[in-house]
């Protein structure tokens, strides 16, 4: 039995590919889709709201809001920090999955 250069070099790219060595591992693998989680807007969040967020319990949350409402609305999300129980390891796991707006006024100017 004869093999052609060809189908040797197809059978030596398929065994190196499931090779375990050459493997993808499942962190290296696309990630599932899964439905975007929408961002919670530290401005006008709810206690419910600030507690889906990993690491904030009820008391969190609520000094999350005692925050705001002795100092006003987040202009930065980094003013998390500023808030006590939320250090910089527990900013950086909020940070993708919190977001600062403005509150809109309550007129338009001109009203």
């Amino acid at each position: 039995m004869r093999i052609t250069l060809a189908a040797a070099l197809a059978l030596s790219a398929t065994v190196l590919i499931s090779t375990p060595a050459f493997a993808l591992t499942q962190s290296e693998q696309a990630p599932a889709a899964s439905p975007a989680k929408p961002a919670v807007n530290l401005n006008t969040a709810t206690i419910d709201q600030l507690e889906t967020l990993p690491g904030i319990g009820r008391k969190t949350a609520e000094r999350i809001l005692e925050h705001r409402t002795k100092v006003g609305s987040f202009k930065r999300i980094e003013e998390l920090m500023n808030v006590k129980g939320i250090g910089e390891k527990s900013f950086l796991k909020l940070k993708p999955l919190v977001i600062v707006t403005p509150p809109r006024p309550d007129k338009a100017p001109g009203d």
